[in-house]
Order: C-alpha cells, then sequence, then structure tokens
C-alpha cells in the first residue's frame, strides 16, 4: 500500500506541474519513456519507498515448491531480513533486457571486444550431445569454448532475443560507452533498484501473485516447453508451459505495473553491487549500494533455464564478474538530468 500511495503521490506531482500553467515548469519534466542511441526504450521509474527482501519459513515454500530438495529452502537465509528501502530519486530503465541487435551495435560503433572474444576461452553453450552427467564440473552447458560467446549461446537467437553470455565487465563497458556518447549517465542498476523495479508496487512472490504454475503466463522459465531438452532436470520443471525452450524474443510477455518486461525469467540480469550474504542486516534505508567490495556480483531475475524458485523478485545469486554463461544477461539504468 504504501508503494502505491508513493507511485500515485509521484505522478499527482506531475500533473500538477503539468496543469500549473507554467511552460518552464511542464518542460522541465522528465519524459515517461525516451529511446537511447542503440535503440533501446528506457522507462521512467518514480522515487519511493518498498519492503525488500522476504522472511517466507522453508516449510512454505517446501510445500509450494515440492519438487525441489529441502537444502534449497534453507539456503534462502540471505534474502531476509526483511527491511524497508527508500529509493530517493527517480530514474530510467531499460523497458527490455539488452537484445542481442543492440549489443551488435554498440559493439561495431565501439570497437569494443567482448570478453569471451577477447581472452581466447570463449563461453559456454548449449550442446545436445553434451551429457552434464558425465562431466567432470557437472555443467548444465558446455565450455567455456571459444565456439560459444554473445553471438552463439547454442542455440539460435535473433536480433530481438536478450543477449547472453555476456560478462559484468561487458555491461559495464557497454554503460560508459553510452555515457560518453550521449552525455548521459548509464549505469547497471543497484541490487535494491532492480527489485524495486521488479517489484513495481507487489509484495508477492512475482508480479502476478504467488503461484509458480503461473508464471508461464508473464514470464519464460523453465517449464514443460524446455524440460524435454533437459532430461535430468525434469522434475524441477513446472507443469505448465509457456511456450519456450530457450529465450524468447524481451517483451513477449505481459510487462509489470511499471511497463517493464522480463523482470522474471528469460535472462539473469548483472546489477552493480558486490554480493554480501548478510548485507541486508546494516543496509542503509536510503540507495543501498551493496558492500563496497566482496568476490563475485549479484544477477536477478532468473532466466529461460530456472526453478520458478529462483525467479522470485526477492532472489539473489552471484558470480564472478567474467562469467560468461548463456543464462545471464543486462539491463541498464540511465540516471534523470546528465
Amino acid at each position: 500500500m504504501q508503494m502505491r500511495k508513493t507511485v500515485l503521490s509521484w505522478w499527482l506531482g506531475a500533473c500538477i506541474a503539468l496543469c500549473s500553467g507554467c511552460a518552464h515548469q511542464a518542460t522541465a519534466l522528465p519524459q515517461a519513456t525516451v529511446v537511447n542511441t542503440l535503440g533501446m526504450p528506457l522507462v521512467l521509474v518514480p522515487s519511493g519507498e518498498f519492503m525488500m527482501g522476504s522472511d517466507e519459513k522453508p516449510e512454505t515454500l517446501a510445500r509450494d515448491f515440492p519438487e525441489l530438495e529441502t537444502q534449497r529452502f534453507i539456503d534462502l537465509y540471505d534474502e531476509a531480513p526483511v527491511h524497508r528501502v527508500r529509493i530517493t530519486k527517480a530514474f530510467y530503465v531499460g523497458r527490455f533486457e539488452v537484445t542481442v541487435g543492440q549489443f551488435r551495435r554498440f559493439l561495431q560503433a565501439s570497437g569494443y571486444q567482448p570478453e569471451s572474444e577477447a581472452d581466447g576461452t570463449g563461453g559456454y553453450g548449449y550442446n545436445p550431445a553434451y551429457d552434464a552427467e558425465t562431466s567432470a564440473s557437472g555443467d548444465a552447458f558446455e565450455g567455456r569454448d571459444p565456439r560459444y560467446s554473445w553471438h552463439n549461446p547454442g542455440f539460435p537467437q535473433t536480433d530481438d532475443h536478450p543477449v547472453v553470455n555476456v560478462t559484468w565487465n561487458d555491461a559495464v563497458a557497454l554503460a560508459a560507452w553510452l555515457s560518453r556518447t550521449e552525455g548521459r549517465t548509464y549505469r547497471l542498476p543497484t541490487e535494491a533498484e532492480w527489485e524495486y523495479a521488479c517489484r513495481a508496487g507487489t509484495r508477492t512472490r512475482y508480479q502476478n501473485g504467488d503461484d509458480p504454475q503461473a508464471q508461464a503466463q508473464v514470464a519464460n522459465t523453465f517449464d514443460a516447453s524446455a524440460a524435454p531438452y533437459w532430461p535430468r532436470w525434469k522434475k524441477e520443471a513446472l507443469t505448465a508451459s509457456d511456450g519456450f525452450a530457450f529465450t524468447a524474443p524481451v517483451g513477449s510477455f505481459a510487462p509489470n505495473a511499471f511497463g517493464l518486461y522480463d523482470m522474471h525469467g528469460n535472462a539473469w540480469e548483472w546489477v552493480s553491487d558486490w554480493y554480501g550474504e548478510d548485507y541486508y542486516a546494516k543496509s542503509p534505508v536510503d540507495d543501498p549500494q551493496g558492500p563496497v567490495d566482496a568476490r563475485v556480483h549479484v544477477r536477478r531475475g532468473g532466466s529461460w533455464h530456472t526453478w520458478a524458485l529462483y525467479t522470485r523478485s526477492s532472489f539473489r545469486n552471484w558470480n564472478s564478474a567474467q562469467t560468461r554463461y548463456p543464462l545471464v544477461g543486462m539491463r541498464l539504468v540511465m540516471e534523470v538530468g546528465r
């Protein structure tokens, strides 16, 4: 309720400014949506407050996710405690995840070489002949291998699919280039900004409620469409079907209340924060930025190959800044003003 009141107050304030008869005030208001140099539409998200994290009990999660092992629910302690967060400034955030076409245009314009190519080790990829059960790592995908990168994750992608196999460093490089090119400040969202944008006023597990099976209506996750390609993990798949075995073109499902698509599923999204498992217990109320440093960075939202437990708004995951994987992509923030 507090979040809805905050959003309503923000829009009422905008309307008052527009109706005040002062042309200067009206033109000073930020636009609700902008499109940048690479063709990314960005949506203005208002400042406001929300309750971050989750305090669901393991037994409640075990009841609603019976296909998963009990240990998985105990490992979610880093989502607590639930705490109040205030986002003090409005910000723009990508309406969609960064696409293959947008990333390609960035590479062509900037000359930047993604880490999967620059270090010669490649990325990971889907190979139907690869046997995860007999591999040394037990990994779901084959790699690292120079055959795999942002333009070849082992399954077909068009320019409208989310770019994957990109590192945290690749995402930061894209944001830095856009900042230099446009004279604006682009960056990855903070973890708090990401969850605030994902929840869009909700306190449920997902934008459309608490039912994991209902994820198929709003998100591309691991479900009946993907299960035949991954028999080893078939029991973890949703029984519902979203129609996509791998990534989906961005915007294929309904947006949340802020007009943002694919905040659940499709591709994990890098955020700016270092990961701290106990950070929530000491996080400041205003604009938390995460720990000063750590070994790994946070990623949020889940992917096309992610169990529904891990696509919840509150779930936290992490990887090193050099990680490149066919499940991991990005979404950018642009600050209001310069």
